[in-house]
């Protein structure tokens, strides 16, 4: 026999994949990185933009991990990866302490770039947070903060 309190949960818990789905096709949109791209004005292919990004946010890292963020094979990202190493953005390295591991680092180029695409972000981000309250905005960072720790906890 279910309790009002846990049939509410269920509701709540469906309600908020939905809004996590949401959030991570939102995120996940072409488009989105398309207008990025061009608010940023910078001149990358978007299939590219992804991946300079997450180098820049979280390099050196690990090509394989790097590609099973943006959820595409080991292969097509290490292609990739070559292209922003043409250009000048990234290159590959060794990792410090384990050598089998390859790496995507920024360059200076790279950081640059990532600099304006950032720059473009707080301006995008400061139209949606204009209205909310300091506190809700630090409170909704605090959260997704704690639900990622706890979910990543899962995967162990």
């Amino acid at each position: 026999m279910k309790s009002v309190q846990n049939t509410h949960k269920i509701t709540t818990y469906e309600d908020l994949h939905d809004a996590l789905l949401t959030i991570v096709g939102t995120f996940n949109r072409p488009q989105r990185d398309e207008l990025l791209i061009k608010d940023s004005a910078i001149h990358l292919d978007r299939a590219l933009f992804p991946l300079l990004v997450l180098i820049g946010r979280f390099g050196p890292i690990g090509v394989g991990e790097l590609a099973d963020r943006v959820g595409r094979d080991y292969t097509t990202v290490s292609r990739q990866l070559a292209k922003l190493e043409v250009t000048g953005l990234a290159q590959r390295q060794k990792n410090a302490h384990d050598k089998r591991i390859n790496e995507a680092a920024i360059t200076a180029e790279g950081r640059v770039m990532t600099d304006k695409i950032d720059a473009t972000r707080v301006q995008i981000y400061g139209r949606i947070f204009n209205t909310w309250h300091e506190e809700e905005r630090t409170e909704l960072e605090r959260l997704l903060k704690k639900f990622i720790a706890d979910f990543t906890q899962l995967e162990r």
